[in-house]
């Protein structure tokens, strides 16, 4: 059969005439059997065509809603990191709150628990995991751990409260606002000398500030110089308790006297370029027993 000879006549319309083909029987199986391959491969590659297309929708939907998961994630990364941050300022506001009123530093503090705010960034520590799961149990913890700091930090307030109703004189003199409005030039650190060229410790704060701008006292105290002091030029010196004293320097112009007392928040001078200044600024010092010490620590506001 499949080595016969077949005729194949193809007449062409209102000619008469015809063309012949002769194939033999294998031939036309072949044409037959590649036909049928032919369309059932078009069947096959229509329904991987169908398959692959409906993969690459869901990959796209889970590609969209992995990046919206990552998206709420990072999210909520920055919303701890603020938190984090808030616990952070309560707790210097802690500590400076103990030092004004001489609270022991070590009997309200604990330990933060361990992978804590206080030791870990929470962006930089887990943000990198690639799997949501471990990072969403990592988020529950943190947020447990600041959530146990939060308490601690709520029962050290409330030790100050309780020590500051018994202690109201003591926080009345103590320094806590700035003196004045401006911005600081020169910290409570080594720096070198803008007269001598030479490294040297200062003793105290430089708020720069224009002429004239006014200094107030940051607590109750006596004063105990106005006038002019050598390289401080016009400055005032408070006296707020048996340790405790500030000093004002290159004052523009005094507003107390000698032996006044002065409560927080009252006008003693104005900023000015007296003494041994390189411009218009407040020389700001704060002395524990003769001491200097860094103002910064006793500012609240």
């Amino acid at each position: 059969m499949l080595s016969r000879k077949y005729h194949i006549v193809v007449f062409k319309d209102k000619q008469g005439s015809c063309r012949k083909l002769q194939l033999r029987g294998w031939v036309i199986f072949t044409l037959f059997f590649l036909m049928i391959a032919l369309g059932a491969g078009n069947v096959i590659l229509w329904n991987e065509y169908i398959h692959h297309s409906q993969l690459e929708k869901n990959l796209g939907m889970a590609e969209k809603t992995v990046q919206e998961q990552k998206t709420q994630l990072l999210s909520l990364s920055q919303k701890i990191n603020a938190l984090q941050k808030s616990l952070s300022r309560i707790h210097d506001f802690d500590s400076k709150l103990r030092v004004m009123i001489n609270l022991d530093q070590g009997a309200g503090q604990t330990t933060s628990p361990k992978g804590g705010s206080n030791n870990e960034n929470f962006s930089e520590s887990y943000l990198p995991l690639y799997r949501q799961e471990l990072l969403a149990r990592k988020m529950h913890d943190f947020l447990h751990q600041l959530n146990v700091e939060a308490r601690l930090e709520e029962v050290r307030q409330q030790e100050i409260v309780h020590r500051l109703k018994n202690n109201q004189d003591i926080l009345e003199a103590t320094p806590s606002i700035w003196p004045t409005t401006g911005w600081v030039t020169s910290p409570f650190a080594w720096r070198t000398s803008p007269f001598t060229g030479k490294r040297e410790f200062h003793k105290g704060i430089d708020i720069s500030a224009p002429r004239g701008t006014p200094i107030y006292a940051p607590a109750r105290g006596k004063v105990e110089l106005a006038g002019r002091d050598g390289s401080y030029g016009l400055s005032v010196r408070l006296q707020h308790n048996t340790s405790l004293t500030t000093r004002y320097g290159h004052m523009h112009r005094v507003a107390v006297k000698a032996g006044q007392t002065v409560t927080r928040g009252e006008l003693i001078g104005y900023v000015g370029n007296t003494g041994r200044s390189t411009g218009p600024h407040l020389h700001y010092e704060v002395r524990l027993n003769g001491v200097p010490v860094n103002p910064k620590r006793y500012i609240l506001n």
